[in-house]
């Protein structure tokens, strides 16, 4: 049978991650798909395979030349970010859904690729005034840095009629309730144990 895949996208904000994490933390099995990278791993927390696949610039555009990649984008100059067709495969041989936390244009190219085998899922804040206060609560970001989170969402949002499905995260817990839904609508429900 072959693999399917889930794919969440969402502005910076508005949960789609801390929606994904629950998700493998309570579907056993979903399998999270491990993106490539060009960027140094951060302090000694990052694990190449775990978090990211580390790799230099030259085996990044290497693998572009011989189509390695389900998507891919130059974030800035030298600066790769992708995912590989190798690791989609590599998580359906365990006989697993392989779930993606992406950007929108990468989810746009996913879905584009796999077609019915992909569920994309747009994640949205109620609105663009409380994914600002989500963000300022952050305390990650300066007011110029979240101005343009805010301006790149807006953007963002106006996609969200090209996925097959958005939720509004308003309540965290509804939102993950939604999520297993439609998880267990694409993927089945899972076997109950008598």
């Amino acid at each position: 049978m072959p693999g399917k895949i889930i794919l969440f996208t969402a502005p910076s904000g508005a949960g789609k991650t801390t929606i994904v994490k629950h998700l493998l933390n309570t579907n056993p099995r979903l399998e999270f798909s491990i993106s490539a990278c060009t960027r140094d791993k951060r302090g000694r927390s990052e694990v190449n395979g775990k978090d990211y696949y580390f790799i230099t610039p030259e085996e990044f555009r290497q693998k572009i030349e011989q189509d390695a990649f389900v998507e891919w984008e130059e974030v800035y100059e030298g600066a790769f970010y992708g995912t590989l067709k190798s690791e989609i495969e590599r998580i359906w041989s365990h006989g697993k859904t392989a779930i993606l936390d992406v950007d929108v244009k990468g989810g746009l190219k996913i879905k584009e690729f796999y077609g019915d085998r992909a569920l994309a899922i747009f994640v949205k804040p109620p609105s663009l005034e409380i994914l600002g206060q989500r963000l300022q609560a952050r305390q990650t970001d300066s007011a110029s840095s979240i101005s343009s989170r805010i301006f790149k969402a807006k953007f963002e949002m106006s996609f969200e009629n090209k996925f097959d499905a958005v939720i509004v995260n308003e309540n965290l817990e509804d939102a993950f309730q939604q999520a297993e839904n439609l998880v267990n609508k694409f993927i089945g429900s899972p076997k109950v144990k008598v």
